[in-house]
């Protein structure tokens, strides 16, 4: 049975980006080396439900709400049941969440190391600490990222 990885991020198809290209690119990449790759996100209007991408990208698109810029509400345990799960349904190995302000991905990690899985986080922002978001924004990293096996940081920023 092949590894299997959960990408996880409010950022993706139909909306169209930097992160969202990334997570389709590096999925379909693990796909040819004969990983397991489902990516989660959130519903984008008639996007609901599980559909399937280039050769077998399995995507749950979960029914929340963005709330600003493609962000969905933070709820620490809304997406926990559903997050749980997809992660048993899928025999899933390793969790990949991606960008700082996806509270999608940041709950994935939470739940995914109480679960007891290897947990992986990519970081895509610029965001720096010219402002008081960014500083808070800092502080919840700090929280969630403690506890998480890998981070891999894209821009100089972060690193």
């Amino acid at each position: 049975m092949p590894t299997s990885i959960l990408m996880v991020t409010d950022f993706f198809y139909p909306n169209f980006g930097g992160v969202e290209n990334h997570v389709y690119q590096l999925s379909q990449c693990l796909l040819q080396l004969n990983y397991k790759v489902v990516i989660v996100t959130h519903a984008y209007g008639d996007c609901k439900g599980v559909r399937y991408l280039t050769n077998g990208l399995k995507v749950y698109y979960l029914y929340r709400r963005p709330l600003y810029l493609q962000s969905t509400a933070p709820t620490v345990f809304g997406s926990m049941r559903m997050l749980r799960v997809i992660m048993l349904r899928e025999s899933v190995h390793i969790v990949h969440a991606h960008q700082a302000f996806s509270t999608l991905g940041l709950e994935a990690c939470l739940h995914a190391r109480t679960m007891g899985y290897k947990v992986v986080f990519t970081d895509h922002s610029l965001f720096g600490f010219a402002d008081v978001s960014s500083i808070l924004m800092n502080q919840l990293l700090k929280c969630v990222l403690c506890d998480v096996h890998h981070v891999i940081c894209v821009g100089h920023t972060s690193k």
